[in-house]
């Protein structure tokens, strides 16, 4: 799996690189391939009245091409990476079910075409 991580306004730390190598380590079992990972961290800029906003953006490219995206704005930068990994796997096990479900019903179709030639 490539994940590539980058910082715009804040430092990459050891310890924060690791965390989201380990939020979106596991995301292969949701696609069914290993995907591209693009995460992007950034500190938005100082027109809020109080506190830091954090922004966590995910860019996820599966292997036969599919793209997804998320962003997510929080207070803290660990809850910005939390629910950016919610969204993305919303969005993959969403795409896989539909995926799933095409298939089930075209083979259904299928098998009433077939029991309609035995008759």
């Amino acid at each position: 799996m490539n994940i590539s991580i980058n910082a715009h306004t804040i430092e990459l730390t050891p310890a924060l690189r690791e965390y989201v190598e380990k939020r979106f380590g596991g995301l292969a079992k949701f696609s069914g391939s290993e995907p591209t990972i693009a995460i992007d961290l950034d500190k938005t800029s100082g027109h809020h009245n109080k506190g830091d906003i954090f922004e966590t953006k995910a860019h996820i490219t599966t292997a036969l091409g599919k793209q997804y995206h998320a962003v997510s704005q929080k207070a803290d930068m660990y809850e910005a990476i939390d629910d950016v990994r919610l969204e993305i796997v919303r969005l993959l096990t969403s795409s896989k079910n539909k995926k799933t479900t095409l298939f089930k019903r075209g083979a259904q179709r299928v098998k009433n075409i077939l029991k309609g030639f035995r008759s």
